[in-house]
């Protein structure tokens, strides 16, 4: 049954004041904090949401990088294997990469993994950024070197991937990029959160379980994008959260919380000990080059390492000039990882320490494991095609997000999130311990605190702008002849009748010719845009 009321393209609804919870017995918590849920989850989906896009979208190429690099840089990776023919020892190997590039002193070597793979001499020079070392690679057959690359980081990343990681990590404009990564973590954990909540919801009123985890057929505009956005974000939501737990931890500000917090409850990854007191770091540091005193040569310290059980593909950190040890660290980053290190000393080819994996701290190797997890390291190419899976997964939710933010746009304003006042119902026994959190978590995550704050600020400018225009003459009010019982209910429009089924249920979405309907009942009145018409009837808008 369609109503004969009109209202007007241009406005936008006003809800009713909520009523003082002195009233009556008091409305119930859920309801108040699902109306705040989804007005955050509407202020975050129209701000935030870009910063995550972009940051799905780069993910998305750093997943496919190490495929690229392989391509890009076949020349330099791998060899053909001669038939017969034993590998040179690795101090030739080195040899023969420091006399091609002499302008450079030995930082570390890594040991070819497969047979057909090069070895790599990682080489100190000099107008190097911070972290970047150049990686020569040599046949370890014949000693022919094959080329020369900057590399990156702990991973050794060529400058495709290099560059590629860095676009997600900072868009390439340094240290103040990073603040974006940052926001997009930040607000990733909150934002997927909440959206579970929010659909999980659904159940609560009566939802089959399958329209929660499928999307639901038959069904068109602003219910379909709807239906799904909220069954991809339900089986993406477990990655998004390691992926925000995960890239936090390299972020500048929240990063530097979670530092203090390993600390604090001993979850740093610890140092291995050396003769010199030195830590298993020595990158940039004096390294010795191939004519030092060192009476032990870099095959001697692998032959000492491989006796304490070290074996796999190896990085050998050179001993400074001030008599510091060879570092010997196992490099298999794949499941099951082996991280174990020693410290050999070049006096005397004597083990000095030992660092194992198993004796590291929960906490390290969780860090550890979710570091190598985000970067695809962990599984291998099935890590990276879960990785590319949830960018795709992310870019979908937003992409959905913003359709029926378009579907249901106001022809004018920034559009109406949901009603004001919710924080004034609740009661204070659930107020005060939520605001506790919520400064608590805006204390730890800097931006995302924040810019929650800029959306309080945004959201009262807002309300006191659509207060003035309500109260200016013949702006916001109904006409005075119109008597109550025809003016349309706050929040619904006249157009479709009120038990309407899903969000966005019983709207045609732009374009449509049809109106939707569904037998649901009447506490779908509380999804947002419940029985509200498609655009071109009504200014309402819907959370993304």
């Amino acid at each position: 049954m369609t109503s004969d009321v009109e209202v007007q393209p241009t406005a936008e609804p006003s809800f009713p004041e909520p009523s003082s919870p002195s009233a009556s017995r008091g409305p119930s918590t859920w309801p108040i904090l699902r109306s705040l849920l989804l007005r955050l989850h509407f202020y975050a989906g129209i701000l935030i949401a870009p910063f995550l896009l972009v940051a799905a979208t780069t993910g998305l190429l750093y997943a496919a990088s190490y495929q690229l690099e392989e391509v890009v840089y076949s020349h330099e990776l791998t060899i053909p294997v001669p038939a017969g023919q034993g590998r040179l020892p690795l101090a030739r190997q080195v040899a023969a990469a420091t006399s091609a590039h002499p302008e450079g002193t030995v930082n570390a070597v890594r040991t070819a993994d497969e047979p057909d793979d090069t070895t790599r001499v990682l080489l100190d020079v000099p107008g190097l950024a911070e972290s970047t070392r150049l990686a020569v690679f040599v046949d370890p057959y014949t000693g022919e070197v094959r080329g020369a690359l900057e590399s990156y980081g702990s991973s050794g990343a060529l400058p495709v991937r290099t560059w590629i990681s860095t676009l997600h990590r900072h868009l390439q404009l340094g240290e103040p990029g990073r603040l974006y990564s940052e926001l997009a973590a930040s607000w990733l954990w909150a934002v997927a959160l909440g959206g579970l909540l929010l659909w999980l919801s659904r159940r609560r009123n009566g939802r089959r379980l399958r329209r929660l985890v499928a999307p639901e057929r038959g069904v068109r505009g602003r219910r379909r994008a709807l239906s799904w956005h909220g069954s991809v974000g339900l089986w993406a939501v477990i990655g998004l959260l390691f992926l925000s737990a995960t890239g936090l931890t390299w972020s500048k500000y929240a990063g530097a919380n979670v530092d203090v917090l390993q600390r604090a409850l001993n979850w740093s990854t610890p140092a291995l000990p050396t003769s010199a007191g030195d830590h298993a770091d020595h990158a940039g540091g004096d390294h010795a080059g191939p004519g030092s005193t060192q009476s032990v040569d870099v095959d001697q310290a692998i032959r000492a390492a491989a006796g304490r059980g070290l074996s796999g593909p190896l990085e050998i950190v050179w001993p400074g000039k001030s008599g510091s040890d060879y570092v010997v660290k196992e490099m298999d980053r794949d499941w099951p990882q082996r991280n174990d290190q020693v410290a050999v000393a070049p006096a005397t080819g004597q083990v000095t320490g030992e660092l194992r994996f198993a004796d590291f701290p929960i906490g390290a190797k969780l860090t550890r494991w979710g570091i190598d997890g985000h970067m695809g390291l962990l599984f291998g190419l099935p890590n990276q095609i879960l990785l590319a899976a949830l960018a795709i997964g992310l870019i979908s939710v937003i992409v959905l997000g913003y359709r029926m933010w378009w579907l249901r746009r106001p022809t004018r304003g920034f559009g109406t999130p949901y009603r004001r006042g919710d924080l004034r119902r609740l009661s204070w026994t659930v107020a005060l311990p939520l605001a506790a959190v919520v400064i608590a978590v805006g204390l730890f995550l800097p931006l995302l605190g924040i810019s929650l704050l800029a959306f309080l600020v945004l959201d009262v400018v807002l309300g006191r702008v659509k207060a003035s225009r309500a109260g200016a003459p013949g702006v916001g009010k109904p006409d005075a002849e119109t008597p109550d019982s025809e003016k349309p209910a706050a929040g619904l429009s006249g157009s479709v009748e009120s038990g309407a089924g899903e969000p966005g249920a019983g709207t045609s979405g732009a374009g449509e010719a049809g109106v939707e309907r569904s037998g649901a009942g009447p506490s779908d009145s509380e999804e947002p845009g419940a029985g509200m018409p498609g655009p071109e009837k009504s200014g309402v808008e819907a959370p993304a």
